[in-house]
């Protein structure tokens, strides 16, 4: 199956949205994400995709106290108003969904009835607006799974699979297996997975696909059975190794495509 192929505009640092997206483009690449760090960024990068024609399907809410949602008093209400935040941005600029992480922490507060109220506030906000929320899977597997089950057949829910995640996190779940049929949005990486146990080191290395030993193969035989027609989004980082950041921004994409067209073969 032909899918475009993306990656996240904050790859390369250093750089303005129209200089790092021009860079994006002329490596290879059709379509982006981006971070909403605030409604003037995702309005600039929406505005120079447009000129440059490239794909803009989504952008991620900011990833700080997530677990929050799910404990009682009012911690809760700046990360809500967050990704009400972003909600806002994706409407403004024209951005079909939001990434939310639902969690975060190995050990995250139990499901209850209080948070399942606010991911049903958030979810209402964003239908009003024409917003797609897109859950991703991290490190908890009972509050996507929950999420995944309360908004079944729920059109304005969909889900964001990150290959890395399942790898250094959750290796035991197959998450396309999930929520595959519901698949909007990838996050693309690689790293080593996790030892058993180790809950003190981060397996979440954000690699270029290749560079780790996640199994892509296995990924896109899934993809492909579950139908998912979107962007093959890499999600990875210049600045996460040595031998990356010593290279041109340039000679770094021109990496990140070619992996990206590697791993679109399998």
């Amino acid at each position: 199956m032909k899918r475009k192929l993306g990656i996240n505009i904050e790859c390369i640092g250093g750089v303005g949205p129209r200089l790092a997206l021009e860079l994006i483009k002329a490596a290879g690449f059709e379509s982006i994400t981006a971070m909403a760090s605030s409604e003037e960024y995702v309005l600039s990068v929406k505005d120079a995709a447009d000129e440059l024609g490239l794909d803009f399907p989504f952008i991620h809410s900011p990833i700080i106290g997530e677990s929050e949602m799910w404990r009682e008093g009012e911690g809760y209400l700046p990360i809500l108003e967050g990704k009400k935040r972003a909600v806002d941005c994706a409407a403004l600029a024209g951005v079909p969904a939001v990434v939310v992480h639902v969690s975060s922490g190995w050990n995250p507060p139990p499901v209850c009835d209080v948070g399942l109220s606010r991911y049903d506030e958030l979810v209402e906000y964003a239908e009003a607006r024409g917003v797609i929320i897109a859950f991703e899977n991290v490190r908890s597997i009972a509050d996507l799974a929950t999420l995944a089950e309360r908004y079944a057949g729920r059109e304005s829910v969909r889900f964001c699979f990150d290959s890395g995640h399942e790898y250094g996190f959750t290796a035991a779940v197959s998450w396309l297996d999930v929520f595959g049929e519901r698949l909007f949005a990838t996050h693309l990486h690689d790293n080593f997975g996790r030892a058993p146990f180790d809950y003190e080191s981060n397996p979440d290395l954000h690699l270029l696909p290749f560079d780790g030993s996640y199994d892509f193969s296995s990924m896109m035989r899934r993809l492909d059975l579950y139908g998912f027609e979107g962007a093959l989004t890499l999600e990875v980082f210049q600045s996460k190794r040595a031998d990356y950041s010593a290279l041109s921004r340039e000679a770094f994409l021109a990496i990140a495509y070619e992996r990206a067209v590697r791993m679109a073969s399998l």
